[in-house]
């Protein structure tokens, strides 16, 4: 597969392949989407669900929400992509993560990306200010947040005040990934995508996680074509980049425009190619677990994550399990570790700019000071 993509890169054939996608990409009725009733509920005019993948609310008033549910069988994952929510729509989210017995929600955009909102504040930013959503009937609650170099994970309480009931939802943001663009590596990505496959919430239609973006197709499409084809490289021990082409354009059954640009298949390809070397490498030294998720399966206990850890297991009790989690861990903390080290360099390059940036700065402003000075006491 590396040849092939190397041999495409040199020939620059990207959009080539992107438009062959496009135009065999079949397109499908979305008339829900276009009723006036709805209008106020989508972000894009020209980002709709189609009628037979929407994803439809059941308590309340309308069952019109702009998400849709994408399935892979071969792969036992199903994911809902959705547009990041509207302020008059957070409500609608929280009430389909509930209806959905959604464990995760994977935010891949920041609130406000060049100037504009993406998407509306619909978690809350501290413990102290829980977010009420009376008309649905939903407080959501932080429990706890651990900030890393790219991505944050919070876990949160979503409360039914209907019933008392209250359940823990893992929400992962990705907080530097550009709109119509892609990550810095795919070893960060990856690294960020084996967190989500840690956390045990991807799995197939019974539980799905909520993915968005800012309209939920291209960067929630990039990563839900890269975890697909991990999971079917995984299982088929070889894939091509047409096999995978193929997977794109089933997707594509259930949500339109997944993938939005040359840039971004180029980087699914190339995160592909990257986290099948990780995943099948392991899994020649080590026994393969038949579940959905393959090598990283259950959350990992690290200290710095202990907050979050605590919250899940007052939520989320599997004593029976644990001796078997354990045993995953060690082979997962040698997936993570791997992704990890082709990060390193990386990351210490921008934290050595970092700190030499200001002291530089300093430096120039001085020199440019001293020639100014200079240049005065000889003209005078």
């Amino acid at each position: 597969m590396e040849a092939e993509l190397k041999e495409i890169d040199s020939r620059g054939e990207w959009q080539n392949i992107y438009n062959d996608i496009r135009n065999m990409a079949a397109e499908h009725s979305y008339s829900t989407a276009k009723l006036p009733v709805n209008k106020n509920l989508n972000r894009y005019r020209d980002v709709s669900p189609y009628d037979h993948s929407r994803v439809r609310l059941h308590n309340f008033e309308h069952d019109y929400i702009n998400a849709s549910l994408v399935e892979v069988e071969e792969a036992e994952r199903a994911y809902i992509l959705t547009q990041g929510p509207l302020r008059n729509t957070c409500s609608h989210f929280w009430l389909m993560v509930w209806e959905q017995n959604s464990k995760a929600v994977i935010m891949l955009n920041r609130v406000i990306e060049k100037g504009s909102e993406k998407c509306a504040q619909y978690w809350p930013r501290s413990k102290e200010l829980p977010l009420s959503f009376p008309d649905t009937g939903f407080v959501v609650r932080l429990l706890s947040e651990v900030d890393k170099l790219y991505y944050t994970i919070r876990v949160l309480e979503l409360q039914n005040t209907q019933t008392t009931e209250t359940r823990a939802i893992y929400h992962f943001h990705y907080t530097t990934w550009p709109d119509f663009g892609v990550p810095e590596s795919p070893a960060c990505f990856l690294n960020f995508l084996f967190k989500v496959r840690e956390s045990g919430s991807l799995g197939s239609k019974r539980e799905p996680s909520v993915v968005h973006c800012s309209a939920g197709i291209g960067r929630s499409g990039t990563l839900a074509l890269v975890d697909t084809c991990l999971v079917l490289m995984e299982r088929r021990r070889k894939m091509s980049l047409s096999d995978m082409e193929n997977v794109l354009l089933d997707m594509r059954y259930y949500r339109m425009g997944l993938i939005q640009t040359p840039d971004q298949l180029r980087f699914s390809f190339m995160a592909i190619n990257e986290g099948a070397k990780v995943i099948l490498s392991d899994n020649s030294t080590t026994q393969k677990d038949s579940r959905p998720n393959g090598p990283c399966l259950e959350p990992q206990t690290k200290a710095v994550e202990s907050d979050n850890q605590d919250h899940l297991m007052a939520h989320n009790s599997v004593p029976v399990r644990k001796r078997q989690r354990e045993m995953r861990n060690t082979n997962t903390a040698k997936t993570v570790q791997e992704i990890k080290q082709k990060m390193s360099d990386s990351e210490m390059k921008r934290e050595q700019w970092q700190y030499w940036r200001p002291i530089l700065l300093n430096v120039g402003a001085g020199a440019a000071l001293a020639v100014g000075l200079l240049c005065w006491m000889y003209t005078h």
